[in-house]
């Protein structure tokens, strides 16, 4: 296909999108006027072409950083409510159908906003975006791993006292460099066997035995990331013969450093070496990139024509925690989308 015509038919392909964080996909008028309101007790520029030079980062250190700037935005439940909605209204429009996005309510709730308010406040906005925007949502409940233990243990309460109607999986992100895996590996078998996925980071800004402590410690059934599996051909093998999705962002990694260049992305070695994969956004707006955009980058890189395109997004379904009848649903209106 022509790059219009690949740009025309991502636009419409449905999709699933499962490594989105929720702050991170604030959109910069979003984050513009959170910044208006809360001016002078912020650094966040509320001036968007401020904010876009803001959102340049040096290295991985440098945008958690950022990030957590933009977080401290969100302070009380309406907040956290419109920020929901908003960014599902983002990803309906780019035929986003299913999304499992990444939560950190410890760094909300240690911010003031009550957990039993930060759980009601996402749960009505999700109802709310079923009913708008035709778009079902789900969250994984995300350890801020710089924040160490006793963030785990908020998560962890939070995720199986209140257990929104909406969560079906425990993660962990934030820096990998000085934050072990294993430390978290109670609270993941905790969420375990409260019927919880566990959908930890790993292998973005370190090297491949970071997955491979994700996977021995924390019982990962997704990787979020995972790149750095290439650099280790046994960790390929096992992710292959084990059918472990990998969730991919390519800009992501670039904008972070943590792959020099698109050109050297990983991402067809781990095709090549028949590792599932699938692919995300991250955080959009910081990034400057879209869920369509990044379809656009892995079908370049791979080298995709439009039955390939397809597949990528049957590959986001599979790999996804929606249930069997959601799941046939979405292939079917992919198959359709495709055929016709």
């Amino acid at each position: 296909m022509t790059d219009s015509a690949h740009t025309e038919f991502i636009a419409g392909l449905p999709k699933a999108e499962l490594h989105v964080h929720h702050v991170g996909s604030a959109s910069p008028r979003i984050v513009a006027e959170l910044a208006a309101r809360h001016a002078g007790s912020s650094p966040v520029p509320a001036d968007p072409e401020a904010l876009a030079e803001y959102f340049v980062f040096s290295d991985f250190a440098h945008f958690i950083t950022v990030y957590l700037s933009v977080v401290d935005l969100i302070r009380d439940a309406e907040d956290v409510w419109t920020l929901t909605y908003e960014v599902a209204r983002e990803l309906a429009g780019q035929r986003v159908r299913y999304a499992e996005l990444t939560l950190t309510p410890y760094s909300s709730i240690v911010r003031g906003i009550p957990a039993a308010a930060y759980c009601e406040a996402v749960e009505d906005a999700r109802r709310r975006a079923a009913a708008d925007f035709g778009l079902e949502l789900r969250w994984c409940f995300d350890i801020p791993g710089e924040a160490g233990v006793p963030a785990a243990d908020l998560t962890l309460e939070v995720a199986t006292k209140l257990r929104p109607d909406g969560l079906v999986s425990f993660g962990l992100g934030g820096p990998e460099i000085g934050v072990p895996r294993e430390q978290f590996a109670p609270h993941f078998r905790a969420a375990i066997a409260e019927w919880l996925r566990s959908v930890p980071h790993a292998g973005e800004s370190t090297g491949p035995e970071t997955v491979w402590d994700a996977l021995t410690h924390l019982d990962a059934e997704r990787i979020g990331h995972g790149i750095a599996a290439a650099r280790d051909p046994r960790l390929l093998e096992h992710l292959r013969d084990r059918q472990i999705p990998l969730e991919v962002c390519p800009t992501s990694n670039v904008r972070t450093r943590s792959v020099p260049s698109l050109a050297e992305h990983p991402l067809p070695a781990l095709v090549a070496a028949g590792v599932p994969v699938t692919i995300n956004s991250d955080d959009p707006p910081m990034f400057s990139t879209t869920l369509n955009r990044e379809y656009e980058i892995a079908a370049e890189l791979l080298g995709l024509d439009r039955g390939g395109v397809a597949e990528l997004a049957r590959a986001g379904v599979r790999a996804s925690f929606l249930d069997a009848p959601g799941q046939r649903k979405l292939l079917d209106e992919i198959d359709a989308y495709a055929a016709g």
